[in-house]
């Protein structure tokens, strides 16, 4: 990337005052430029919690206008509340992602609440540990629809907007769509499918000015997916197989996201980044025997 206006912009400290102490790893975002994302919109679904509330935190230290969607309106309020105290514009309105017209009612309520959007982050997913000959097929298929269809329906929504703004998707996916892992067959199968949409758009839609990533996190701290995950074999299984040797942060993800809408990636499309601290280099065996002895072992 060249030295633009906009890029140098970017790329300066979060303040004047600020010491590289003070913006520690422990705070990615800090070490991001307060206007790097002013006058940005960004629509994320998913955006009352975990990783996507991260995001939603790392782009309103930017300086951009947040909507939020989800499932959960008390979730969403207090994600607002919190999103509102670090300054920034907050609309939501509460849409499960399966619900294409719910979905659109909420991207009109935050496009009539805020502008435009010119940064859709399609965050909304599910899962679960299942035998893959034991799923039923409407298990396959709520994460299909959760995943795949819900990051379909928010691209297609928030298409109108992005096209007018020249903006960006980033869809957010996970090592299961390129690394063969037992009893997650059916996040495998959403997740390639959401990396194969991301670059299907980012070739369709570039001709409208339109970028297109994805984002592969690891295994994040406080997060309900990981608790989940971690449930039938504990932190310390994922820990040791991570080779950088602990979970991210959500503020590390939402770093790399704001990095990835914003202008220092103006000529990124196409493209998927993995911030999982190495675990997708590895295998995925230990992992899935601790999976099948707590859960499906039959001593």
């Amino acid at each position: 990337m060249t030295g633009t206006p906009a890029a140098a912009s970017a790329v300066s400290a979060a303040s004047a005052t600020e010491t590289p102490a003070a913006a520690s790893a422990h705070d990615p975002i800090g070490h991001l430029s307060p206007t790097m994302l002013e006058g940005h919109v960004a629509f994320i679904t998913g955006g009352g919690s975990g990783i996507n509330l991260g995001i939603a935190r790392a782009f309103a230290r930017c300086g951009a206008s947040i909507a939020i969607c989800g499932r959960t309106e008390e979730r969403l309020a207090t994600a607002a509340e919190e999103l509102r105290g670090m300054g920034a514009k907050v609309a939501y309105k509460a849409a499960d992602v399966r619900d294409p017209e719910a979905l659109q009612a909420s991207v009109d309520h935050a496009v009539s609440e805020l502008g435009d959007i010119s940064i859709t982050v399609a965050g909304a997913a599910g899962n679960f540990f299942a035998k893959a000959e034991e799923m039923s097929s409407n298990a396959f298929r709520t994460v299909i629809d959760i995943d795949l269809m819900g990051a379909y329906h928010a691209a297609r929504a928030t298409f109108p907007s992005l096209q007018r703004t020249r903006g960006s998707i980033l869809f957010i996916s996970a090592s299961q769509a390129f690394k063969a892992t037992k009893y997650q067959a059916h996040v495998g199968a959403a997740k390639a499918g959401i990396e194969m949409l991301m670059k299907d758009l980012a070739v369709e839609w570039g001709e409208h000015g339109i970028r297109s990533n994805s984002l592969v996190p690891g295994p994040v701290a406080g997060t309900e997916g990981m608790a989940r995950l971690a449930g039938p074999t504990g932190d310390d299984m994922w820990k040791r197989a991570v080779p950088l040797g602990r979970y991210a942060e959500t503020e590390e993800i939402g770093a790399m996201a704001a990095v990835l809408s914003g202008p220092l990636s103006a000529y990124v499309t196409g493209s998927q980044y993995i911030v999982d601290g190495g675990l997708g280099l590895v295998g995925s065996g230990h992992i899935s025997d601790a999976v099948e002895q707590s859960l499906f072992s039959e001593g």
